[in-house]
């Protein structure tokens, strides 16, 4: 015999998160002239928060994050040259937040491969959330 559904519970909430890892991209972002003559490479990591209820109970992509519109959002802004890696995530976070506004959380990592420091760096990274 099968158990309870989940709707006889009148669930208004079941939250999780949602999350790419490891988007790239080449863009021409940097505090100094020649980074943003040559570029670099950047990756992204973003999770999102939110109600997951409809999309659960419906099966629909019309009540949950599209993360393909996630990487759109994040790319658009990576094609747009900004100084600081801060300025690049407040950027993603404010954009998805006007295309998803009933999201819980927005959590962007942006790091940039081999910065300039005078020495072996792999990575600098930011993590912000809002």
């Amino acid at each position: 015999m099968a158990g309870p559904s989940l709707t006889k519970f009148n669930l208004i909430a079941i939250l999780g998160t949602i999350t790419l890892e490891g988007l790239e991209f080449f863009a021409y972002h940097g505090f100094y002239p020649e980074e943003q003559r040559i570029g670099n490479k950047y990756a992204l990591d973003i999770t999102i928060h939110t109600n997951f209820i409809e999309a659960a109970q419906y099966d629909k992509l019309s009540e949950t994050v599209n993360y393909e519109t996630l990487y759109q959002i994040a790319a658009k802004v990576m094609q747009e040259p900004a100084k600081l890696l801060e300025h690049i995530g407040f950027k993603v976070i404010s954009r998805i937040r006007d295309h998803y506004p009933d999201v819980a959380n927005v959590t962007v990592k942006v790091s940039k491969f081999n910065p300039p420091v005078g020495g072996v760096c792999t990575r600098a990274a930011i993590t912000m959330e809002g």
